[in-house]
């Protein structure tokens, strides 16, 4: 099929309308590899604007394929490529959120910078992902937990992946993810590994339409709030948190970055299922951190201290391990 150049000089920031029709024409396949190739690196090396990062993810919004989600629902996810390798925080995080009774539309990938994604992590802990895949809209309403493979759920992006690979490196496509959970939740708690860009996101994010979220960064550049040190938060709709968080806001204890490093899916995997069965240690600390916050973007709770002692009840009764298990069981 022939193409057309239809996209527009990346070097300049792009309106509301030349953002939304270049998208349009990237995801429906209407420009050549190349022009998409160029066009994605020179925005990325002028760095993105919060106009066309939403304008990016309305365009996949209305391309995904959708599920229904309760009231209420949220996502825990990051942007990823902040290269700590890290275990899988947020998956965790999404158990022990959902087992607490909120529900979790957890939108997810295999790796791409590091070694276990969040899918990775989940099949070698014995979940058969094509099956949640298939059942995630009734896991998500009979357990209070799905898993949306992106794969599976964003069919304009299999033209783009391997220009992205090709690329080999971060572009709009990284960011505009997160913003496009194909549950249409509108409260999330979303990491991003560069706390100076985080205003941008939350702009994007803002402009979008979210009820209520938080965006959070590291200072050390990590995609989700550190157990290590401050982390930059901002706001989105009605939830309040402090513009700075570190783990004493939740009673929690600081831990080094190192101890919480990742390995392949099977070491995440293991270092998850200990968690889920009591473990103390920093990986715990640091998933009870952003289940706090989790917990406060949901108004489940008003402060991350609370948000921190339910996840800690949660875990320690055994519920989180629990909805782990009957998801595995799930068919």
């Amino acid at each position: 099929m022939s193409v057309r150049a239809l996209l527009p000089d990346a070097a300049t920031p792009l309106s509301h309308e030349s953002a939304a029709a270049a998208f349009a024409d990237i995801l429906d396949g209407r420009t050549g590899e190349e022009e998409v190739a160029t066009f994605l690196v020179t925005l990325a090396e002028r760095e993105e604007t919060a106009i066309e990062i939403a304008e990016a993810a309305r365009a996949l919004r209305a391309r995904l394929i959708p599920i229904a989600a309760p009231p209420g629902a949220i996502d825990v996810c990051g942007t990823g490529g902040d290269g700590h390798h890290t275990l899988n925080v947020s998956t965790a995080v999404s158990l022990v959120v959902a087992a607490a009774g909120v529900p979790v539309a957890k939108h997810g990938n295999r790796a791409a910078s590091s070694k276990a994604g969040a899918a990775d992590t989940l099949e070698a802990l014995g979940l058969d992902m094509a099956v949640a895949g298939a059942l995630a809209e009734q896991t998500l309403a009979d357990l209070g937990i799905c898993f949306l493979f992106a794969g599976n759920h964003h069919p304009a992006m299999k033209r783009i992946q391997p220009i992205r690979q090709r690329i080999g490196r971060r572009t709009i496509f990284n960011l505009m993810g997160p913003l496009a959970n194909p549950a249409h939740v509108t409260r999330q708690l979303l990491g991003i590994a560069r706390p100076d860009f985080a205003p941008v996101y939350a702009a994007a994010l803002d402009s979008l339409g979210a009820e209520g979220a938080a965006i959070v960064s590291g200072e050390e550049g990590l995609d989700e709030l550190s157990g290590a040190g401050p982390s930059v938060v901002l706001t989105v709709g009605d939830v309040s948190l402090a513009p700075t968080i570190v783990p004493e806001d939740a009673g929690l204890v600081r831990a080094p970055l190192a101890e919480i490093r990742g390995g392949d899916p099977a070491f995440n995997a293991l270092a998850l299922r200990r968690l889920l069965k009591g473990d103390r240690n920093a990986y715990r600390e640091a998933v009870l951190l952003n289940a706090a916050a989790a917990f406060v973007i949901a108004g489940r709770v008003e402060s991350l201290e609370d948000g921190a002692a339910l996840g800690a009840e949660t875990i320690d009764r055994g519920d989180a391990e629990a909805l782990l298990d009957r998801w595995i069981a799930y068919a």
